[in-house]
């Protein structure tokens, strides 16, 4: 992956939180998609776009780019700016209640976001595998706990995260909510090494949510968290 050559984009602008290209790159340095502009992926909960930008450009995919806080009138404009209106494709829905063909993409990234809605048992065979194409890749990255604190977030992260502390869970625990299905043939989770360039990036940006995280980063987020990588291969 050619990182250095989208550090334009490790700005406030840009960035929701950890250095999200950071976390995509390593997943597909790891797993490598090559394909064409006739293949298609589907990135989930893509923000601002840059991470859809950064797929569809080392892919070589179309990439339908999904979010629900971002309008598609947004992404849009942005897109057209980056010359990319032809490969990225922007989508405003929720992740609970897509409407795709079945088996339409290729390849499905989630960067940062998939804790926000998917921490049910099922969510992943019932809502996310059957657009999946036979062979497909699905690559997730996701903020966690560390293995040895699995089972204790919600303890341990209430004063920086609030009511959002439930949503950090364990390597273990995603995957074995993953689930087993007779369409999955492979399923691997793991504690992501580029955890400390990302939230370094991220905090650097002085962003005012940065900044708060900031404060928790010494005490909190560095001792008791980590980023888990997912990835999923379908039959």
């Amino acid at each position: 992956m050619r990182i250095d050559a989208y550090k334009e984009f490790f700005k406030a602008e840009y960035m929701m939180g950890p250095n999200c290209l950071r976390l995509l790159d390593e997943l597909l340095s790891t797993y490598p998609l090559q394909f064409t502009a006739e293949n298609r992926i589907l990135d989930l909960g893509c923000g601002k776009g840059v991470t859809s930008l950064f797929t569809a450009k080392e892919t070589g995919a179309t990439v339908y780019a999904n979010d629900l806080w971002i309008s598609e009138e947004e992404n849009r404009a942005r897109f057209k700016a980056w010359g990319m209106e032809d490969r990225l494709i922007p989508v405003h829905k929720d992740a609970r209640d897509l409407h795709f063909e079945k088996e339409m993409f290729d390849a499905l990234i989630s960067i940062d976001a998939y804790h926000y809605f998917a921490g049910a048992e099922g969510f992943f065979a019932e809502n996310i595998l059957p657009f999946i194409k036979k062979g497909g890749t699905v690559l997730i990255a996701v903020p966690g706990m560390k293995t040895e604190f699995d089972g204790r977030s919600e303890e341990l992260l209430t004063p920086w995260l609030r009511d959002e502390a439930y949503m950090f869970q364990s390597p273990v625990f995603w995957k074995r909510i993953l689930g087993e299905h007779p369409d999955i043939e492979e399923v691997r989770t793991w504690e992501m090494d580029s955890f400390d360039i990302a939230w370094q990036e991220w905090l650097g940006t002085a962003h005012e949510y940065a900044l708060g995280d900031l404060a928790h980063f010494d005490s909190l987020i560095k001792p008791y968290t980590c980023f888990v990588g997912m990835m999923v291969k379908k039959r």
